[in-house]
């Protein structure tokens, strides 16, 4: 008996030519990642009928979607499409701002080793993560919201297959962080976390959503620095708004992923051991009125 191993699994994507329609002889990207967790899941509706043997009577399959999130390293090339699609506009001249479009995608898995597929259709990037710190990899995260699932024992007829970019992975020692204009060499740990506020759309007489609604793209994050003087804590107490960058390389290419305009809502130097003291600050990003986003991410290579 063969076990599906995730050694043997890959994940390729496709634009879809409409909500939820997979382009017919489809040439699929590979995705690079390390994990993923997307999955159908329904609602369910249990009968409340009463019974003199105190059993349940039945219970009933209810509305469906796809949720679950694909987690990379993050390589150049290898995630732009999604990048775009959770900011919501297209790059232009390799710089890619906040906009309002919407893009959707065909999803499929592919258990090689037991000849099973998954596919995902109508699927969203409903949240974009980075994760950065010392002496690791970068991280990136996206969280996927989708219609509806189906499995296969073939590929989709005709379909071809685009290779994943194959750049090195990007790390934090190779990176820098600038902070209100300026090189801050004391952060211990960057998360930004971007979240679109995509919500289904049910009706009677289909268990699918409609077009799921959208909501702000809200832009938020942690910067964790050591505690060595009260500027960065200074900024929070007095309301100050601050710009954050960051730069991120493989030595040959790089992303600069840029917030123009932020403000500190917290401040914590707590203190748990004799070691080193942290300031933990959270943050907001805010739409710039200069740049007109409240993100940019711009990419370098040749």
């Amino acid at each position: 008996m063969t076990i599906a191993t995730g050694s043997r699994h890959s994940l390729a994507y496709i634009a879809e030519t409409g909500y939820g329609i997979t382009p017919t002889k489809p040439a699929l990207r590979q995705l690079r990642h390390k994990s993923t967790t997307l999955a159908l899941t329904k609602s369910t509706m249990q009968s409340e009928e009463l019974r003199g043997d105190r059993q349940i009577a039945d219970l009933r399959h209810g509305t469906i979607q796809v949720g679950g999130d694909v987690q990379g390293e993050l390589s150049y090339g290898a995630y732009d499409d999604l990048f775009a699609a959770a900011l919501g506009n297209t790059w232009n001249a390799n710089v890619l701002n906040a906009g309002t479009a919407r893009n959707s995608f065909s999803l499929e898995r592919s258990f090689a080793d037991i000849g099973q597929y998954i596919r995902y259709t109508g699927c969203e990037i409903n949240g974009l993560h980075f994760d950065v710190q010392p002496s690791a990899i970068a991280h990136v995260t996206f969280d996927v919201i989708g219609q509806a699932s189906a499995t296969d024992t073939a590929s989709i007829p005709d379909a071809t297959y685009i290779a994943a970019p194959a750049n090195r992975p990007m790390d934090a020692l190779s990176g820098t962080i600038k902070e209100g204009g300026q090189v801050l060499a004391v952060i211990t740990e960057l998360k930004l976390d971007l979240v679109n506020g995509i919500e289904p759309r049910f009706v009677i007489g289909s268990n699918k959503t409609l077009r799921p609604s959208i909501g702000r793209s809200n832009l938020t994050g942690t910067v964790t620095a050591y505690f060595q003087d009260a500027s960065l804590l200074g900024k929070f107490i007095n309301e100050s708004e601050s710009s954050l960058e960051l730069t991120l390389s493989d030595g040959a290419n790089s992303y600069v992923v840029w917030l123009p305009r932020i403000k500190y809502t917290g401040g914590q130097a707590d203190v748990t051991n004799d070691g080193p003291v942290t300031l933990s600050l959270p943050i907001q990003a805010l739409y710039d009125s200069v740049s007109g986003t409240h993100l940019r991410i711009t990419r370098s290579g040749p």
